[in-house]
């Protein structure tokens, strides 16, 4: 569809011959950025579920300087959309929009405006001249007509508008929020999102919102994604990135992934604007926002918040700005891990009482209260032998498989008072992780999927595993032989089988590694277990030890399947040497 392509079905002058349902009331969605289409495309389709009495078109307004994607989304959504040059030549019976910067063409049809975030607690550029205005606050001319209907989620809201604009009063309607009472629908399935996002079981998921502009998170400080990676051991740790849609629109989905592309290759979860934010972060343990509307959505539905940025276009004195003060700031020069596991352990459940109670009245009622309003507008009465419908869980999200290919193994070897070997391991993006120290007893090593495209990784790689997936229709040991041949750099190879996994050593030792208390142990720890027992002079014969990787614990059982083949060459014996493995005896 082209932006200025008209329809003549299901609306036009000659619809009535091609249309098949003949609606007796026509209701228009305004379509101008993709967040505002976002929340009416959430909103309509429970207002006007089953009702064939309603005909619903949208129609595209261009003049937004977020208007890219759009489009995109009203076709794959299967919008019937008109230009917005067509609105004036149809006699429509409302128009919705959660945009309020429209220019409506005259005519006396009312004009609902929903929220598209939390309340008005944002001053925005304006696009008619080169200052600034409150975001929600309709066009004058819609005031002064007296079309405009503003709806609000707090009477607090209200009196904000009537504050800025006396053509408001009278003119607001008391909802509540359709986004929050889902939010606070879905928690129920919260475990089953973390599953979708690829978090496993004692993971903590660590979310990044941001919302748009110079003075965002994602504007002052738009490494802070690969920072946590950096910082957070993969096996304990995920993390996701919520970004305003006005960012994706405003440069691209292209620039916003390469921005984050190193990020993304160790493991980001890059949250789709258009779809998955609300799941995110309902599965998240911690969020790091700003004076966005999904950090306040956070501290709604209980979660530790930490405020890395708060622009000065926060509006004083709404709900919004009172998070300000209320929540715990990230601080600049401490570590990252420390900040996220303090303010988690300090977190009170009644917190943000105060700006939830300032920023959201009447909840779970919100879908309700629209119905009603919509058909009191339309003239309709709503249908009344439908069973009435509540606050509804976001659907699952799309399944998340971001992970690191490469990762930095940091392995820690010591015997407890009974005897009995520990090895912890810490694993860290190998693309974001620092140089450290090692010692008698701690060492590092570099550990590649076979996946792994940067050849500089693979190259430098002690270890390399593979999955399921790995096509290795030969025996075992011919797997592991024909890894080592591929990756000549590396000193170990790792492979998965049914009871454990096999670690493969360029000597010609093959190790044999069991979960004797069940549990599945991937190919990588199953050689960080081996790497460990190698450095730390451990046997790998009938050796047990417990196995430590983030909140997991496993006892496992080393065994020699597949004795040396005798002494390597001289100068296998200085490249093993070299990568810190003592040759075999």
């Amino acid at each position: 569809m082209d932006s200025d392509e008209r329809i003549l079905v299901p609306v036009g002058a000659d619809a009535e011959r091609w249309r098949t349902f003949d609606g007796e009331r026509t209701l228009v969605v305004a379509a101008r950025t993709v967040t505002s289409l976002v929340r009416v495309l959430d909103v309509v389709p429970e207002i006007v579920h089953d009702d064939p009495r309603v005909t619903v078109v949208f129609a595209y307004d261009p003049t937004s300087a977020f208007n890219n994607g759009v489009l995109d989304l009203l076709r794959a959504s299967g919008c019937r959309t008109l230009p917005w040059s067509q609105l004036s030549e149809i006699s429509p019976d409302l128009l919705v929009s959660a945009s309020e910067n429209i220019k409506v063409p005259s005519g006396d049809y009312p004009v609902l405006v929903l929220p598209h975030g939390v309340g008005f607690h944002k001053f925005v550029p304006d696009s008619s001249g080169t200052g600034t205005r409150l975001s929600g606050l309709v066009p004058e001319e819609l005031l002064r007509d007296r079309r405009a209907w503003l709806a609000v989620s707090h009477p607090d809201q209200a009196a904000q508008l009537g504050a800025a604009h006396p053509g408001t009063v009278g003119r607001t309607v008391l909802v509540g929020d359709p986004c929050y009472d889902r939010l606070r629908a879905s928690t129920r399935w919260r475990e089953r999102y973390r599953s979708a996002l690829g978090v496993a079981p004692g993971q903590r998921l660590v979310l990044v919102t941001s919302t748009w502009g110079g003075e965002s998170l994602a504007g002052t400080r738009p490494g802070l994604p690969a920072e946590l990676l950096a910082q957070l051991p993969a096996d304990e740790f995920r993390v996701a990135l919520v970004l305003h849609p006005n960012v994706w629109s405003a440069h691209g989905a292209w620039q916003v992934r390469a921005m984050q592309q190193t990020a993304m290759e160790a493991g980001l979860i890059a949250v789709d604007p258009t779809d998955g934010w609300q799941q995110a972060l309902v599965a998240s343990d911690t969020v790091i926002g700003d004076h966005g509307s999904v950090t306040l959505y956070a501290a709604a539905i209980g979660r530790p918040v930490l405020l890395g940025a708060f622009g000065s276009e926060a509006v004083p004195g709404t709900a919004g700005h009172t998070l300000r003060s209320a929540a715990e700031w990230m601080a600049v020069d401490r570590p990252l891990r420390e900040q996220v596991e303090n303010v988690v352990a300090g977190h009170r459940t009644d917190r943000f009482a105060a700006v939830v109670a300032g920023a959201f009245a009447e909840p779970d009622a919100a879908l309700h209260r629209l119905r009603d309003l919509v058909y009191d507008l339309i003239g309709l009465a709503p249908r009344k032998h439908l069973p009435a419908r509540g606050p509804r869980a976001f659907p699952l999200p799309p399944s998340d498989v971001a992970r690191a290919r490469s990762l930095m193994v940091h392995t820690t070897v010591v015997r407890d008072d009974t005897g009995d070997i520990h090895v912890h391991t810490r694993r860290y993006p190998a693309a974001l992780s620092k140089e450290s120290a090692e010692d008698a007893s701690s060492f590092r090593h570099l550990a590649c999927d076979i996946d792994e495209p940067d050849t500089r990784l693979t190259e430098s790689a002690t270890v390399v595993s593979a999955g399921s997936g790995f096509n290795a229709p030969e025996a075992a040991a011919e797997g592991i032989a024909r890894l080592l041949s591929d990756f000549p750099g590396a000193r170990m190879a790792a492979l998965p089988r049914e009871d454990g996994c096999l670690v493969g050593l360029r000597d010609g030792r093959t190790v044999g590694v069991t979960a004797p208390d069940g549990g599945f142990t991937d190919p990588g720890t199953a050689a960080a277990a081996v790497y460990a027992c190698l450095r730390g002079g451990l046997p790998l014969q009938d050796t047990t030890l417990l196995l430590w990787h983030g909140p997991h614990r496993q006892r496992l059982v080393l065994r020699v399947i597949r004795p040396s083949g005798g002494q390597p060459s001289a100068s296998r014996a200085r490249t093993t040497a070299a990568r810190g493995l003592p040759p075999s005896s």
